[in-house]
């Protein structure tokens, strides 16, 4: 029977094996070799663990997300599940190979899905038209591990804090190393990219290192409303100023990048303030690009970036190798040249420290100030933090920026001093923001003679 017959046959059967199909995992995973791990013992019922039980969570369905997804599958994972919450745009057809013309406007998830199970015999993708947010606690602890191809710190922030909530202690305050589910993150940039190794609880977090990644880039408030000089000011006024006050979908609609109703009016805003201002270069796409931040990419770096990750997902589901210790960055602008280094955990990281953040403040310090501190500080960069605390018994709302009928009621203390709205030393803070999917708490000090510096 010629391979194509037996393909044909094999894609109908339950289990589609054929003699051979796994020599190549066959060969890590039932001898040992110097590099393994220590604890690693060659065992012919690994590889049923990885065809029939080890289950995988991949996030994005991009550009990275197709090269993992194809990685994961032709590596022996079966059991994967995929989130992504975009449709597929004809800009992602010259990179997102597992896309085709007549796939635009579909879901990213559900084609990838369709794409691999029927391209990779007995493989098994579940995909999910979703926000990760949409998903509770009992969703992500179901995998042995999750590996991210997303292109938004915002999303890895959150989704960092997720696993990190997932990671149980007991009553001396020691790890359970069994509940970590370790996360996989990979990034791309133009001809740059990323990939980590992260144990929650146990390595650096994303919050430990969130200096590494590159600030957002914020125009001046004053230059958009009243000097603009690029189209990108006239994207981010009617994105930031307009749509608030218009309100062209609904009082309490948020700017949905994916969907082409509201990316089409802002494009058609932002036109018509260019050409008061004599600017050129306001197209559809670049008025997308700046609404969603996108980034760059090319098709290279993504393969690349996604081979190292799923080599990482081998290397832990198997223990076949000792795993990547922990950040590697990858450059081929000039050349080609890859850097790895250890990424230490930080004793007062917000989100894996177990330790409440002190934040110190002058006694004249507003509300105002500290949610600067929030937003621009390096180690917090918070998108929209909601502020409460208790006081006199109560817990009172201080600002709520994400709610817009909340944030009109209570913008009025943002010039207040933080003493003045009953505040003392020591104070615990709540913190709500996008970033995270549960609350941080910081404590106030304040100092006479030292200004926070953000």
């Amino acid at each position: 029977m010629s391979r194509k017959k037996r393909m044909a046959v094999d894609s109908n059967r339950v289990d589609t094996e054929w003699p051979g199909r796994w020599n190549h995992i066959r060969k890590f995973l039932e001898r040992t070799g110097p590099f393994a791990h220590p604890d690693f013992e060659p065992n012919p019922d690994m590889l049923n663990f990885l065809l029939e039980t080890c289950k995988v969570l991949v996030i994005g369905a991009g550009g990275l997300g197709c090269e993992v997804l194809k990685d994961l599958a032709l590596s022996g994972f079966r059991q994967i599940d995929v989130i992504d919450m975009d449709t597929i745009d004809v800009s992602n057809l010259n990179r997102q190979f597992l896309f085709r013309p007549k796939d635009v406007g579909k879901s990213k998830a559900e084609v990838t899905a369709k794409f691999v199970n029927s391209r990779v015999p007995g493989c098994n993708v579940t995909p999910h038209f979703k926000k990760i947010q949409d998903f509770d606690s009992s969703f992500y602890r179901q995998f042995h591990l999750i590996i991210c191809g997303l292109d938004s710190i915002v999303a890895r922030r959150w989704l960092n804090g997720m696993l990190l909530s997932l990671v149980n202690y007991d009553e001396d305050g020691e790890l359970d190393q069994s509940s970590i589910i370790p996360m996989i993150d990979g990034g791309t940039e133009g001809f740059k990219g990323s990939a980590r190794v992260i144990l929650p609880g146990l390595t650096a977090c994303v919050e430990c290192t969130l200096e590494l990644y590159p600030p957002q880039v914020v125009f001046p408030m004053c230059t958009i409303a009243h000097t603009p000089r690029l189209p990108e000011h006239c994207i981010e006024y009617v994105k930031v100023l307009l749509w608030r006050q218009e309100h062209p979908f609904g009082e309490n609609v948020a700017i949905d990048g994916d969907d082409p109703v509201h990316i089409q009016w802002i494009h058609e805003k932002a036109m018509d303030r260019a050409k008061q201002f004599n600017i050129q270069g306001v197209t559809y796409r670049l008025t997308q690009g700046v609404v969603k931040h996108i980034i760059p990419a090319v098709a290279s770096t993504n393969a690349v970036i996604a081979a190292a990750c799923v080599t990482e997902v081998f290397k832990i589901a198997t223990s076949c190798s000792l795993p990547l210790n922990n950040y590697m960055v990858f450059n081929d602008t000039d050349g080609l040249y890859t850097y790895t280094f250890e990424a230490e955990k930080k004793d007062d990281c917000i989100a894996c420290s177990q330790v409440p953040q002190t934040v110190p403040f002058n006694e004249d310090a507003t509300l105002q100030d500290l949610v600067n501190y929030l937003q621009e500080n390096a180690s917090m960069q918070m998108k929209a933090p909601g502020i409460t605390a208790m006081i006199d018994g109560k817990s009172k709302t201080l600002y709520m920026q994400a709610v817009e009928s909340i944030e009109k009621r209570t913008k009025v203390n943002l010039p207040k001093k933080l003493k003045e709205l009953g505040l003392v030393e020591g104070q615990e803070v709540i913190i709500a923001d996008p970033t995270t999917p549960s609350s941080i708490i910081l404590n106030l000090h304040f100092n006479q003679t030292t200004n926070m510096e953000v």
